[in-house]
């Protein structure tokens, strides 16, 4: 016997695909910052010897690789946690038994956190 779908499950697992994709989109444009904010302070390196030359070639160390990688490292984390809520919350709209829960919520929130606390680090630091 062939069921016939549900046009509201139908609905609910639409909806949940489109935040899956929110939620991918989201991770690219931070790995898209990671990599720019990497990027752009090698640029300023290279800017900054080619116009003072006379400048020794000491430059101190520089935070935007490791503030940079991280803010790609926590893009990727993302992707893993957007997937895993999407499959469970798949497996809870087809038992109908949907729960609540803020865990990722929370650890996204502590990660964009971190985001702000390694900008500002390096921010700070650059002064």
């Amino acid at each position: 016997m062939i069921e016939k779908n549900n046009t509201e499950k139908i609905n609910d697992h639409l909806a949940n695909e489109r935040t899956f994709l929110a939620w991918i989109t989201t991770s690219l444009g931070i790995m898209g910052f990671g990599f720019v904010v990497v990027k752009f302070s090698l640029f300023i390196q290279q800017i900054t010897l080619m116009l003072n030359s006379k400048m020794s070639m000491d430059i101190e160390p520089e935070y935007s690789g490791v503030v940079g990688v991280s803010i790609v490292i926590i893009g990727s984390i993302t992707v893993v946690l957007a997937y895993i809520k999407y499959r469970k919350v798949a497996k809870q709209i087809e038992s109908e038994n949907f729960t609540y829960g803020s865990y990722g919520i929370a650890l996204m929130s502590a990660c964009f956190l971190i985001i702000g606390l390694l900008l500002g680090w390096h921010l700070i630091d650059s002064l």
